[in-house]
């Protein structure tokens, strides 16, 4: 049998689907990817895998429906040529495209994952644009047009099932919520926390829906009150139509409140030196940066929103707060700080937690089953 894999990028192959590959290719399945990159790097350690990666031309962030329908056809001609049994799509553009090229090249099993509605159908608390109003309702209908083309669809949290499908009359010949991708959970082993210097940390691109200006603008309030608490975002810049503008992260570089890591390859080191781990998202899938944080035993203060409020139990490994405020955030950061022991218990549960939801082999294994079934 042979299984194909549509993503965006091969380097989010390598750090989402590496176990699902794997599993697959225990059964004796002949696995193919197809992303828009050519990374070779990236390439070879999927072909030393085992793997047959390829790339199709697509632009990530592009709107020119003129390019979309020629690279779509394109893409199924690609399709035809590897002759997959079943194609499995993930992220937004690969799903939409991704699954219309594979019903054009004739593949009838096609299985999508939605790690998130996106930018499109996130609130930012203001008034909406009439652009953003616009890419929804062509998002929308794209949507509606695809998805009764695959056979499951799948979701991390139920808030984007039933918003995406329940709200737009979308039917689909199946669905699942499928819950967190999951993490290797021997991997990112549990770490007691250091509560001596405490260290409030997040992993994000730098985007104004991952909240990261509630973020710095919090960590400049308990600043002024707490100057030797430590803040840093390990994260780079994004072409997203909700990136923060150059001008106002040099603003931040120079007020020094916080320290910008860029893209960093060790996440799990630098989560080992933090104590407490902030997502002041305002819409998610389910995390997967939050998932680690929670297995290596971190709190989480993140928002009560789809995806984020999947990953705590507000009071006993974290706090959930409102989204968009920077205050309720400084209040839940001040807390853990005169109440240090906190971040001692509470990370103890957030471990206990990802033992029972986010272990990765079991999201593979279902995976797996849906794919092959």
């Amino acid at each position: 049998m042979q299984v194909l894999l549509i993503g965006n990028q091969s380097s989010t192959i390598l750090l989402f689907r590496k176990r699902l590959i794997e599993k697959l290719l225990d059964k004796g399945v002949i696995v193919h990817t197809l992303t828009m990159d050519n990374d070779a790097n990236a390439f070879k350690k999927i072909i030393d895998m085992g793997a047959h990666p390829l790339n199709y031309q697509f632009s990530r962030s592009g709107m020119n429906p003129f390019s979309d329908i020629r690279n779509t056809f394109r893409l199924a001609k690609t399709i035809k040529n590897i002759k997959p049994d079943a194609v499995f799509c993930f992220f937004p553009k690969p799903v939409i495209f991704g699954s219309l090229a594979a019903r054009i090249a004739g593949v009838k099993k096609i299985d999508v994952l939605l790690e998130g509605l996106g930018y499109c159908y996130t609130s930012h608390g203001t008034a909406e644009s009439f652009k953003k109003k616009i890419l929804r309702n062509v998002q929308t209908f794209l949507y509606r047009l695809v998805l009764p083309l695959c056979r499951k669809v799948m979701f991390l949290n139920p808030d984007d099932c039933n918003d995406l499908l329940i709200k737009n009359r979308i039917n689909v010949r199946s669905t699942e919520v499928v819950g967190g991708i999951g993490v290797d959970l021997n991997e990112y082993a549990f770490s007691p926390a250091n509560i001596e210097s405490i260290h409030f940390t997040m992993v994000s691109r730098l985007l104004v829906e991952k909240g990261v200006r509630e973020f710095v603008r919090a960590a400049t309030k308990v600043k002024k009150i707490y100057p030797n608490t430590k803040f840093s975002i390990a994260g780079t810049f994004d072409d997203n139509p909700g990136g923060i503008s150059s001008a106002e992260f040099e603003e931040w570089v120079r007020s020094g409140n916080v320290e910008f890591l860029g893209q960093i390859s060790d996440i799990k080191s630098y989560l080992i030196d933090s104590s407490v781990f902030v997502l002041p998202s305002y819409r998610e899938g389910v995390p997967r940066s939050t998932q680690e944080a929670m297995a290596i035993g971190r709190p989480i203060i993140t928002t009560d929103v789809p995806g984020c409020r999947e990953t705590v139990i507000d009071g006993q490994n974290g706090f959930l707060i409102p989204p968009w405020s920077e205050d309720a955030l400084a209040e839940k950061m001040v807390t853990f700080i005169q109440q240090p022991e906190l971040i001692l218990s509470m990370g103890r549960a957030s471990r206990e937690i990802a033992l029972r939801k986010f272990d990765q082999e079991q999201v593979c294994d279902k995976l797996v089953s849906i794919i092959l079934s």
